[in-house]
């Protein structure tokens, strides 16, 4: 296993977003560091102020100070409403969507009937490779619109096929209707690529937050339904345990884009009953080794300044335990779904992410 960690840029809160259009500029550095004991996790942290915070990179402090800065936090919002500030705030913002061509599939599969939207290279003919595409939001927020950005980045940096799954999003369902949506979608596509132009024997899945919890969990179930063949996994930022007392919750837990407020309000409606939030397909890293044997070679990406930057790093050491091929990366100075947040997209930190993204996607995928 590799521990890898870069810095640049961070933090934010999930309120009065929509209408920020941020230029920020920032530097990389790297170090490796490794930690042995996930027992560092549950140390009592001090909060530190986000405004003062010399973890954070200057520009993305500017970035938060400008977020918390008044309006209702997303948790006291109705979960409509909540969604509509994430859709504002990044059609407020001009990001390139060029160089890629979206077309839409419905499928049904085991029961599920779901909706792709399938992003190819602007003007592939042939038969791509492919990446599934689980998008975060925490089981509420978030849809094609908000998540096209980043799946077109690595589409284009790749040359590969994304197909985005629409699974539904809760209220409108609770656990475990996404995960069955998505594992039914991705068998789809292992078994009738042909339809999408894609080889859905090179298959990869990638999520970023509750979607990097879900793309754990969609390699779970294949193991265990012994199929599809899926031969890597990209987490981004991803939530793999319902812990809200390690260290990075205490110490980030406020003004940083995801609070530990709204984290549990999330988890109140995808999963109300807290005794089932630590099955493994909640929780995968719950898992045993023995349970995570055999899953796909894996990339983590974890932010320096968000909540679930300890469990991310746990879930990758298990990982290594269990001997699976990882390498973890954290990102220095950076928040919450810094790849997400289209005010952040051209940070240096956000564009080595998805180069890095990539690149891992065409090793698994067997592009040089």
């Amino acid at each position: 296993m590799k521990t890898i960690i870069t810095k640049s840029l961070t933090k934010a809160a999930f309120i009065v977003m929509a209408g920020m259009l941020i230029n920020c500029n920032g530097s990389k550095e790297s170090k490796s560091v490794f930690t042995n004991s996930d027992e560092t996790n549950k140390k009592k942290a001090t909060p530190v102020d986000f405004a003062t915070d010399p973890h954070l990179d200057k520009d993305v402090r500017a970035f938060l100070v400008k977020l918390n800065s008044g309006g209702t936090p997303l948790e006291k919002l109705k979960p409509k409403a909540a969604k509509q500030v994430l859709v504002d705030a990044q059609a407020s913002v001009k990001v390139d969507l060029s160089g890629i061509e979206v077309s839409e599939k419905t499928i049904t599969q085991d029961g599920h009937t779901v909706s792709l939207n399938i992003v190819r290279p602007e003007g592939a003919t042939g038969k791509l490779p492919v990446f599934i595409f689980i998008h975060g939001g925490g089981w509420i927020l978030g849809d094609f619109p908000t998540h096209e950005r980043m799946v077109r980045d690595l589409v284009v940096l790749t040359g590969f096929s994304g197909v985005f799954v629409n699974y539904t999003r809760t209220p409108e369902a609770q656990y475990p209707v996404a995960i069955n949506e998505i594992y039914a979608a991705t068998k789809w596509v292992s078994e009738h690529g042909d339809e999408i132009n894609v080889d859905g024997k090179n298959l990869a899945v990638v999520g970023n937050s509750v979607g990097g919890n879900m793309t754990a969990v969609t390699a779970l179930m294949a193991k265990e339904k012994k199929g599809p063949e899926i031969k890597g996994l990209v987490m981004m930022w991803p939530i793999v345990d319902a812990d809200f007392e390690t260290e990075s919750y205490q110490k980030f837990g406020k003004d940083r884009f995801l609070s530990t407020s709204l984290m549990k309000w999330m988890y109140d409606f995808y999963i109300p009953d807290p005794s089932k939030r630590k099955d493994i397909h909640a929780s995968p890293l719950q898992a045993t080794t023995e349970q995570l044997s055999g899953l796909p070679p894996t990339l983590i990406i974890v932010a320096e300044n968000d909540v679930l930057r300890d469990e991310g790093e746990a879930f990758g050491r298990k990982l290594n335990e269990a001997g699976v091929q990882v390498t973890t990366t954290r990102y220095n100075g950076m928040i919450h779904d810094f790849g997400l947040l289209n005010a952040l997209a051209t940070l240096p930190a956000t564009r080595a992410a998805f180069e890095q993204s990539a690149g891992q996607l065409k090793q698994f995928l067997g592009k040089k």
